[in-house]
């Protein structure tokens, strides 16, 4: 795999996109030193890329493609050069520089094609695998930029992915609901005699909130597995798992009773600097 300088502004065009599309993750990075925050934000770059296609296109098929190209340029099989693209730039420079596996890479791009189609997600083991292979493969790959990988640093990232992964799942009704796509598990919806067409039209219904409260406990079961096994790692690379406070704190703004499941409610990026900040001091990430 050729690996092109990438051009002087594209570090800059990386920290602007996650900053303006994963502010949680850019904010996490900036407790990183800086040679490790500029393959952190590349890695985060490249999933805000492959997280956008979906709103990018009218059709599956050019989001296929999109998809397609950046499956191609991570195996060195790229449509025309890498370089005039500043986040494969830095992508391919982090790749070099901390030795990151590629194959977690294109299973994230490729797992993301499930979101150019409105097909419901099955079961609940569906939904825990297509988190693997992309909430869970971020925190893996971005500990991986801060130490060795390890079979504890893959356990803690499995659960941390899932418990984030299932938190976006809840915060992301709203426009999931508007334009008829469902992550929240068929098999859960009809375990609690849950209609989507009523999830769908906006109801907000007794049985919705019983599917919301199981997906709410999934999540905590989770989050407490990966704080008990975050002290197992090196103090250096917990940092990679800062993000999973601010899925904590969601997950207790998500979860409050009489809260409308429809109603969007972002935290202010100072509410998350400031999560991020006292997470980053705590004995859990520093001792």
């Amino acid at each position: 795999m050729s690996n092109p300088a990438p051009p002087p502004d594209s570090f800059a065009f990386c920290a602007d996109l996650v900053r303006s599309h994963d502010f949680p993750r850019y904010a996490a990075t900036l407790f990183a030193p800086a040679a490790e925050r500029r393959a952190l934000l590349a890695i985060f770059a490249f999933n805000v890329e492959i997280v956008r296609v979906r709103d990018q296109v009218s059709q599956p098929l050019p989001g296929e493609i999109r998809l397609q190209w950046w499956t191609d340029m991570l195996s060195g099989h790229v449509h025309g050069s890498a370089e005039g693209n500043p986040v494969a730039a830095e992508l391919l420079r982090a790749i070099r520089d901390f030795d990151l596996p590629v194959e977690p890479l294109s299973l994230l791009a490729e797992e993301h094609q499930f979101d150019l189609y409105n097909d419901p997600m099955p079961t609940m083991a569906a939904l825990e695998g297509y988190l693997a292979a992309t909430s869970s493969a971020l925190f893996a790959l971005a500990a991986q930029v801060l130490g060795p990988p390890s079979e504890a640093t893959e356990h803690v990232a499995g659960h941390a992915g899932l418990a984030q992964g299932i938190v976006q799942v809840m915060a992301n009704l709203p426009r999931d609901a508007a334009r008829r796509q469902l992550f929240v598990p068929q098999q859960v919806l009809e375990k609690h005699d849950c209609s989507m067409e009523d999830v769908f039209a906006g109801k907000q219904t007794p049985n919705l909130h019983a599917v919301l409260e199981q997906l709410a406990g999934e999540a905590r079961q989770h989050m407490t597995a990966a704080s008990s096994l975050l002290a197992q790692l090196a103090p250096p690379l917990r940092p990679a798992f800062l993000p999973l406070r601010q899925a904590q704190a969601d997950l207790e703004r998500l979860s409050r009773p009489g809260r409308n499941p429809f109603t969007f409610q972002p935290t202010s990026r100072l509410r998350t600097l400031w999560t991020l900040w006292r997470a980053s001091r705590s004995r859990e990430f520093t001792k």
